[in-house]
């Protein structure tokens, strides 16, 4: 089955872009387009994309709050992908700490942009680890960590394996980069993994990283 995706971004021209791109590949298909965050509920509802890529700044309704709109509201939400000018942006951050799973350059390469869409729908790698730990430096809550994010991590109890894996993920490493790190298995990598996730309340791989740096358990620098 084909990787579903739904383009939300303000700019015809950034959409014909993206969808010109993306059609091109044989295991990827364009199944809709919306010119803002306020139709993106609907559209997710009536298309279930398996990842809408989804521009941080639009008149009506943002990235960010369409972020917090899907997912507090359509069941089995899809992955969520930040379409952004400038990696830097403190909204990319927001949104990521909304519930976005990654986030794409508007200037990146084709090839760029088919490896992000591919890799946020496996959802087993975190989408360009040193910009995300850039973000959590510059825009965290400092090097003690804010309180929120070290109460989750304390109530999880992590295992001294679990916290070993989460190191990793931070870091960037995919499931089998793990594995052959810890020189175990992939399906143990992914059993620990989803309990990471489970104990954090964490929807993928980058809320937990993010949870990770912001409460200090891992320094983002």
């Amino acid at each position: 089955m084909p990787v579903t995706v739904l383009l939300v971004d303000d700019e015809p021209l950034v959409r014909a872009g993206l969808r010109a791109v993306l059609e091109a590949q044989p295991d990827i298909e364009v199944v809709g387009e919306a010119a803002d965050g306020a139709a993106v509920i609907p559209l997710v509802r009536q298309l279930r994309p398996d990842v809408v890529a989804m521009d941080v700044r639009m008149p009506l309704l943002d990235g960010i709050e369409a972020t917090r709109a899907v997912l507090r509201t359509v069941d089995q939400p899809p992955k969520i992908l930040v379409v952004t000018t400038f990696e830097n942006d403190e909204y990319v951050y927001e949104a990521l700490r909304a519930g976005a799973d990654g986030f794409l350059l508007k200037r990146a390469r084709p090839a760029e942009i088919v490896h992000a869409v591919r890799l946020v729908a496996e959802g087993e790698s975190l989408l360009f680890p040193a910009s995300v730990r850039r973000l959590a430096a510059e825009y965290g809550d400092g090097d003690g960590g804010n309180r929120a994010a070290r109460d989750v991590l304390a109530r999880a109890r992590l295992t001294e394996r679990e916290a070993e894996v989460l190191r990793l993920m931070a870091r960037g490493l995919s499931n089998a980069e793990i594995a052959a790190r810890l020189v175990v298995g992939t399906e143990t990598v992914k059993s620990h993994v989803s309990a990471v996730l489970a104990k954090l309340g964490a929807r993928d791989r980058t809320q937990a990283v993010i949870t990770a740096y912001e409460s200090g358990f891992v320094a983002p620098g």
